[in-house]
């Protein structure tokens, strides 16, 4: 094969890998400004707000048996955000697990919503017990529930931030098959028509040896 021929080919070739490239960081790039945009609009509807400094400088240790609405094991986890608009998929995972999850931690003493919804069904029904225990489940599946979704929309965030990282990776490789391309076609103008590429000849076998 010619040399020429075979540049143009490679030159081709990589300027396609290009366009591929190109379209393919664009794509990302949409599903990140999407993400991060719906994700951003969402939990901004709901006006939730980290509490203030003035807040959390009044964090306590909840004793056993009461409940802290700030302890001092939420305080470094909260105090980057203190006072903010919930707003993006990193602040809904702080809330959701070092907030939010601190308080289920309380109420709940340790157990889940399931663990607490069965054993307040296994007490009588319109007893005192009962009624507090039912009290407390509810308040456990609205804390959960509430979890859970900020919990989602920080999974969704965070597919937005790979998407973000994938796009600047392929504008990258798209940028160094340009490059590789545009050397390819300058190589193309300045090497002989007639040249060939060299063809490498088959090493050659050791002689047999000899029978004694």
């Amino acid at each position: 094969m010619r040399r020429k021929s075979f540049d143009v080919l490679v030159s081709v070739g990589g300027l396609l890998l290009t366009l591929v490239l190109v379209a393919a960081g664009a794509l990302l790039v949409w599903g990140y400004t999407f993400t991060n945009n719906t994700v951003h609009n969402q939990l901004s509807a709901q006006q939730i707000y980290f509490p203030t400094k003035a807040e959390l400088a009044q964090a306590k240790p909840a004793a056993p048996g009461t409940f802290s609405e700030i302890t001092p094991q939420m305080v470094p986890y909260l105090e980057p955000y203190a006072g903010q608009l919930l707003t993006t998929g990193a602040q809904a995972h702080v809330y959701a697990d070092n907030f939010i999850g601190g308080h289920l931690q309380q109420i709940g003493g340790g157990k889940t919503y399931s663990q607490l919804s069965s054993a307040a069904m296994a007490l009588p029904k319109g007893s005192a017990a009962y009624t507090s225990a039912e009290a407390t489940v509810q308040t456990m599946f609205q804390g959960t529930t509430l979890r859970g979704m900020l919990l989602n929309a920080y999974g969704f965030w965070q597919m937005g931030q790979i998407a973000l990282i994938a796009a600047i990776v392929s504008f990258a490789l798209a940028l160094v098959t340009l490059v590789l391309s545009g050397l390819g076609l300058w190589h193309y103008r300045r090497v002989p028509a007639d040249e060939e590429i060299p063809r490498f000849a088959p090493a050659p076998q050791g002689l047999a040896p000899s029978a004694s």
